[in-house]
């Protein structure tokens, strides 16, 4: 017990940096850089103001736009998980999705909905799905701050709003199914700790907010969400996973990190209405995505848990298309 709660305390101190600068920095992998990112240097102005909100929102979600916020009528995340539950550190930290330069990428075609989007379709995509809500209409005030500061986040990136460190990690993929066993086996030696034993995560006491949020059950993500993608929630827990990873110095092996993906997204969470309806163009399904329809032989079972490589294979076959997701 007492290993454990010393554990917790490191875990919580690092969160927090507490042990800044004692590591010496000529022993750190330089990292990409595009930018300070505190609002809390913008000057007061209206601009500046709505940035500020954005933050907010973006880090407090449910206070804001979900079960937390009082008025009825400005609750649309049906969760009590924030923006940056997947965006880490506010949406700045590469290769766990960061926002940066995202709204430069927009208006972008999107094969789930096979339609040229808006960034505010994009943020809308996630509130029915990771957020397990309704969406949002795009004159909200809430969506615009949320816009507002995303738009702030890519003020030093490219024009086109593609950076380094964008998305996920690469791994190799297992040319093998999931093992859920390996993947539990994982699970309780890396997870626990922050996510608990039940996997329902942990909340701040002062606030009743969530430190590390749950992976699955009634207030996580919903099954219509991208990181029930066992090859995209790999990717995210390589480069993220336990609490204290880089993605210049990960933990986990891609084995582990593709079997814990594995173990995670097939228990129990709440179901996305109207699945069926997703990629009307099915041969811009995803290979992991865990439900149909396909136009592929494969089942649903191997779609959720691998191995991917005969399906990619398939795709290549028979429609010339190379799947890596």
């Amino acid at each position: 017990m007492g290993t454990i709660i010393l554990l917790s305390f490191v875990i919580l101190m690092l969160r927090f940096g507490a042990f800044d600068g004692l590591f010496s920095p000529d022993s750190e992998t330089p990292k990409v850089e595009y930018g300070e990112f505190d609002v809390n240097q913008l000057t007061a102005s209206a601009k500046n103001d709505l940035i500020k909100k954005g933050f907010e929102i973006f880090r407090n979600t449910p206070l804001h736009i979900g079960p937390k916020q009082t008025d009825s009528n400005q609750i649309f995340a049906g969760n009590n998980l924030a923006c940056a539950s997947c965006h880490l550190n506010a949406g700045t930290q590469l290769f766990a999705a960061p926002v940066i330069g995202v709204v430069k990428r927009f208006p972008q075609y999107r094969g789930r909905e096979d339609k040229i989007g808006t960034i505010q379709e994009r943020v809308n995509g996630c509130m029915e799905r990771s957020m397990n809500g309704s969406k949002m209409p795009e004159d909200n005030e809430a969506m615009v701050a949320l816009v507002a500061y995303m738009d702030w986040l890519g003020k030093t990136a490219p024009s086109d709003g593609k950076i380094e460190g964008q998305g996920f990690v690469k791994l190799e993929l297992p040319n093998r199914a999931v093992d859920l066993d390996h993947g539990k086996k994982v699970f309780d030696q890396q997870c626990t700790v922050c996510h608990g034993v039940d996997g329902q995560g942990q909340k701040l006491a002062d606030s009743d907010l969530y430190l590390y949020p749950p992976l699955w059950g009634p207030d996580s993500y919903n099954n219509g969400a991208g990181m029930t993608r066992v090859i995209t929630a790999a990717e995210f827990i390589k480069a993220n996973m336990p609490f204290g990873t880089t993605y210049e110095n990960p933990i986990l092996t891609d084995e582990e990190a593709y079997d814990v993906a594995g173990f995670i997204n097939q228990q129990l969470r709440p179901t996305k209405a109207n699945r069926e309806a997703d990629f009307p163009n099915l041969l811009k399904k995803p290979v992991s995505t865990p439900y149909g329809p396909y136009v592929d032989p494969f089942s649903e079972e191997q779609h959720q848990l691998g191995p991917f490589q005969p399906i990619m294979e398939f795709y290549q076959k028979e429609y010339q298309l190379k799947k890596t997701k």
